[in-house]
């Protein structure tokens, strides 16, 4: 005997806070060893071992098995190396959990039917590649074969990239958005838009703003101040949006030119194509996008009340 303190099971356990049941558990695998028996057989442990089973407790709470808890115990890793290789488990399963989360928020505020949420659950699951290639997919509909060099830019601007660290926002949002490029009256609208666009644009060189762009700039202001579009108020802020947009295309301000100017905006003014831009920028950590509803209303409540031009 040397002499030092000794202590029995109940007392490591009450030292510890760590059950008697567990202790013995741990004791009984070489997690715990004890130090000797006393003389009625029971199991004793030095002092030192409170310090030893607060370590194996804290190691245990963190998810880290009794197989890994040994190596650890016996230097055959280091702490640092586990805590890592752990770290980046919880990471992963965190990414999995906000994922679960984000398809069962949605499913609940939509009072989705199964076959929604079996889509919803699959969408949120993708990985990044895949996730790429739905978003390829979708932007190749809307774009591919239109000669604009114009078109590259929008195309980014339009691509989310859901970051490895994704918030719960950013996941419930990439969810939504994801099952938004699978709409097939979306993509067709996306791409009557483009094709739109780049018909105003051809054999115009350079790169240009196009009709909401410079629609928006004159009607703007008139919103703002509360013109009523059918009002005779509206006219000069008419003839100046409709100028800009003649200039744009090289045509004429003539009849046949609103009823193309009218035809745009109407493209355009679709709820869903506003959704996509507000999920985007939650993805992709942007400032909200302005809402161009407004400005697309009253340019196109004006225009229609002037059928004549």
């Amino acid at each position: 005997m040397d002499g030092a303190e000794r202590y029995e099971i109940g007392e490591l356990a009450r030292r510890t806070g760590v059950p008697v049941k567990t202790i013995r558990f741990w004791s009984d695998r070489g997690i715990v060893p004890p130090t000797d028996r006393g003389p009625s057989g029971h199991r004793r442990w030095t002092p030192d071992a409170v310090a030893r089973v607060d370590l194996v407790r804290t190691l245990r709470e963190l998810g880290v098995d009794l197989a890994t808890v040994r190596r650890v115990l016996t230097r055959e890793v280091t702490l640092p190396e586990v805590a890592a290789a752990h770290a980046d488990a919880l990471a992963a399963q965190i990414r999995v959990l906000r994922s679960r989360r984000a398809v069962l928020t949605v499913i609940a505020r939509r009072r989705s039917a199964p076959a929604e949420a079996e889509l919803l659950h699959r969408l949120a699951g993708l990985a990044a590649r895949e996730r790429r290639r739905l978003v390829d997919a979708f932007l190749d509909e809307a774009f591919t074969g239109l000669a604009d060099q114009g078109f590259a830019g929008i195309r980014r601007s339009l691509t989310p990239e859901l970051p490895d660290d994704a918030d719960d926002r950013q996941v419930e949002a990439w969810v939504e958005l994801a099952e938004l490029t699978l709409d097939p009256a979306f993509r067709a609208g996306l791409r009557r838009l483009a094709e739109l666009h780049a018909a105003d644009r051809a054999g115009v060189e350079g790169v240009r703003r196009d009709a909401v762009a410079v629609v928006r700039e004159e009607v703007a202001p008139a919103l703002a101040a509360g013109v009523d579009p059918a009002s005779p108020r509206a006219d000069p802020v008419l003839a100046r949006a409709a100028a800009r947009y003649a200039a744009l295309c090289g045509r004429p301000d003539d009849a046949a030119l609103r009823g193309r100017l009218l035809d745009r905006l109407a493209a355009a003014h679709d709820p869903r194509r506003e959704r996509y831009e507000n999920l985007l920028a939650v993805v992709n950590g942007w400032p909200p996008a302005e809402s161009l509803a407004p400005v697309l209303d009253w340019a196109i409540r004006a225009l229609r009340a002037r059928p004549a031009g």
